[in-house]
């Protein structure tokens, strides 16, 4: 993986994080603030966003200013409120004749298990993260969004592992560039899809003589699914996930191809997550467009898969060890 690739080197696009580390928790904004052509495709059973339907085709508005991702469940879509206050000040947002109403779509997961669940983003953090919002290469892994992911929790909270934030970028010709950022909070297992291998996730129990787990250190949750301790697992099941995050490029598209962007960039989720958009998760991607050259759709789509895989993994790598949870750079992997 290319270290120095981030979202923010798509032209017109920063992001900030607002992090609280010891209730585990935070925000994460990805503003741009001259205006962009927004889409989303939200999947899986527990979605929590915010000013979503805006960005269906067909709508009014057309472009949006910022989108945050943010931890504290439903809670945390109070933290929206400081987006939109620092987006204000500045004088940006859709004109309405009589104030400038900013456009912040937004999407939370769940992290109040693993913190204090007392503590979650509110408006005051959304501006923090506004505060700290630059076009340099964001930090991943324990911060902003990231603050509180964990994956792999079938087995339960305390069998899963420490996931954060991650980013990436590329380069796909004629000066276009296409970036993506993702908070990695699900119920499945991360796999690295070239070895085909678990880096992150449910981790085997040991309960009497019966081993939960048939991958050594590794449970797989897949496995473990068909198993009747799975199947009975499943009705006990952590409700603590859902990964959020975003894809930016600076080709031209139009909402109608922002929208389908963002649901051609799941396939990067479904790439490097087993299982992926499941009951127990609100998968949701958003996709921004800050650019006037026109690329085919087709292109675009193709590679904000690839770029949400590498996202994905970064996230992974980047994670380290917090509330007793190892992190996938503390524990051995397979060769």
């Amino acid at each position: 993986m290319n270290e120095s690739s981030a979202i923010t080197q798509v032209p017109g696009i920063k992001v900030g994080h607002a992090t609280n580390s010891e209730a585990l928790t935070g925000c994460t904004v990805v503003l741009c603030q001259d205006g962009a052509v927004g889409g989303i495709d939200q999947r899986g059973g527990a979605p929590g966003t915010r000013e979503t339907d805006l960005l269906r085709p067909l709508h009014l508005v057309e472009k949006i200013h910022a989108i945050l991702l943010s931890g504290g469940s439903a809670f945390g879509l109070d933290a929206a409120s400081g987006v939109m206050k620092y987006l204000e000040e500045k004088n940006i947002g859709f004109d309405t004749g009589v104030a400038r109403v900013p456009i912040v779509p937004a999407a939370v997961l769940f992290d109040l298990s693993i913190g204090d669940p007392t503590i979650r983003p509110d408006a005051k953090m959304g501006y923090e993260a506004c505060e700290n919002a630059s076009s340099e290469l964001p930090v991943e892994g324990n911060v902003g969004a990231g603050t509180g992911c964990t994956v792999g929790k079938i087995l339960g909270s305390k069998q899963s592992m420490k996931s954060g934030i991650g980013s990436a970028n590329t380069n796909i010709g004629a000066g276009i560039m296409l970036g993506a950022i993702v908070a990695v909070n699900a119920f499945g297992d991360v796999i690295d899809p070239k070895p085909g291998k678990i880096i992150a996730g449910a981790r085997a129990l040991k309960v009497g003589p019966v081993q939960l787990g048939l991958d050594g250190y590794f449970a797989n949750t897949l496995s473990v699914m068909r198993s009747l301790v799975g199947r009975t697992a499943l009705n006990f099941a952590s409700r603590s996930n859902t990964v959020i995050g975003v894809v930016a490029t600076n080709a031209k598209l139009d909402k109608s191809q922002a929208n389908k962007v963002a649901q051609m960039a799941h396939n990067g989720l479904a790439r490097t997550i087993q299982p992926s958009h499941t009951m127990f998760d609100g998968d949701t991607v958003f996709a921004l467009s800050t650019g006037r050259k026109h690329v085919d759709v087709n292109i675009i789509g193709a590679y904000a898969s690839e770029v949400m895989a590498e996202a994905v993994l970064r996230a992974v790598w980047a994670a380290k060890s917090a509330a007793g949870l190892p992190a996938a750079c503390d524990v051995p992997q397979e060769s």
